[in-house]
């Protein structure tokens, strides 16, 4: 699970925007101006026969502070990203 979710920083990280990106989402914000410091990003990748899968999550970072629920305040109703 990205650790993104319960950062302080989610909605203003450029590392996070690209994440966003990757897993073809919506953006939080369009202009990110916060630049993460030494982010871990695990990038799992599925294939099968007809397709390749890639799924990106940020599992350390040390710019990361805690504020748990931020992206579900951010987007009340839908379904937080695993």
């Amino acid at each position: 699970m990205c650790i993104c979710v319960n950062c302080h920083y989610v909605d203003r990280c450029t590392t996070y925007h690209a994440v966003e990106a990757q897993h073809q989402q919506p953006h939080l914000t369009e202009t990110p101006e916060f630049e993460a410091t030494e982010p871990a990003i695990n990038v799992n990748i599925r294939s099968t026969q007809d397709e390749i899968q890639m799924e990106w999550d940020v599992v350390g970072c040390q710019s990361f502070r805690q504020e748990v629920g931020k992206w579900a305040r951010l987007r009340p109703g839908e379904l937080v990203p695993t």
